[in-house]
């Protein structure tokens, strides 16, 4: 996973402070918290006080620990409750490379993501928390590593499993990867644990 600092245009204001906020009011400590998303508490604290930006799959892990979705992380104000989600245009970089877009309701048992993994910018966190997770490919091919099996998704494909499976998804085309991004929302002691090379600074 990279997690390189992003540019003054592609910080998210407030995030820090929103990334404290929410493990604060989740009762868990900088260790408690790392601990779940494979951080170590000094990273973690750099991302509350701002000092570094996340990648997508760092405020995926985050979002899950805390039990919110990464558009309230981000602090996008939700609208009137309406189940119709617009289409529109990916941001770009804005975590850490991965581009996203909300595809599904707030305050659901399931976020749904549009994601844009761009070429080089590849996941090399092996993910591993409770629920399930779909994935399904609109542009780009997907190589989808779970457990010792790598599988390529062309688009079209699309891929459906249990999350406590380790996982890592990245591009394997020179455009990089668009996939519609479907996961549940668990909150578990002994979820969101990440393993492999996850930043440890």
């Amino acid at each position: 996973m990279t997690d390189s600092p992003l540019g003054e245009d592609q910080e998210v204001a407030g995030l820090g402070a929103r990334l404290r906020e929410q493990r604060v009011s989740s009762r868990l400590t900088l260790e408690v918290a790392a601990s779940r998303v494979g951080l170590s508490p000094a990273y973690l604290s750099r991302l509350e006080t701002g000092r570094r930006q996340p990648s997508l799959p760092v405020l995926l892990g985050l979002a899950r620990a805390y039990g919110t979705s990464v558009a309230e992380l981000l602090g996008e104000q939700p609208g009137e409750p309406d189940p119709v989600i617009r289409g529109g245009r990916i941001e770009p970089g804005r975590a850490g490379g991965w581009g996203y877009r909300r595809a599904g309701a707030q305050g659901r048992a399931m976020q749904a993501l549009r994601v844009h993994v761009p070429p080089g910018t590849q996941d090399a966190v092996v993910r591993v928390h409770p629920g399930e997770e779909w994935l399904y490919v609109t542009g780009g091919r997907m190589r989808l590593t779970l457990g010792d099996r790598v599988h390529l998704l062309d688009e079209g494909d699309s891929a459906h499993f249990d999350s406590m499976t380790p996982h890592v998804i990245a591009a394997d085309s020179a455009a990089g990867l668009d996939l519609v991004f479907v996961h549940t929302l668990l909150q578990s002691p002994g979820g969101d644990l990440c393993l492999g090379d996850a930043p440890r600074i």
